[in-house]
């Protein structure tokens, strides 16, 4: 979700990577259809790996708990943001969660001098 309103809300000025050190198979489709409620399709996606070369081409990366099996790379900013694992929740539990996603993207985009584009 974080990552589909990065894009959406940079208007293209970032380039957005999505990732995990243990992805799901699927998108999770609460998360889709909430995200749809937006206006953002993240359905085209895939759950992937990060790869140390992800990671060591990022400038800012966003973690969501990954804890220990994050990669530290030297001179990368790291972030994390403490949220409730949308997997298996109720639609108005994921919509809170999407919700509080948009605010700290739109906050995030903020610190970085970039307007929100929506």
């Amino acid at each position: 979700m974080a990552a589909g309103f990065m894009r959406q809300l940079s208007g293209g000025q970032v380039e957005v990577f999505s990732g995990g050190s243990e992805p799901a198979d699927s998108i999770n489709p609460v998360a889709m259809a909430v995200m749809a409620e937006k206006g953002i399709d993240i359905g085209r996606r895939k759950p992937q790996r990060w790869t140390d070369e992800d990671v060591e081409a990022a400038d800012v990366v966003v973690t969501m708990g990954c804890g220990d099996t994050c990669p530290v790379v030297p001179g990368t900013r790291y972030i994390d943001w403490d949220l409730d694992d949308p997997s298996g929740r109720p639609f108005s539990e994921v919509r809170r969660i999407r919700d509080e996603i948009a605010q700290r993207v739109e906050g995030l985009l903020g610190e970085l001098g970039l307007a929100s584009g929506e």
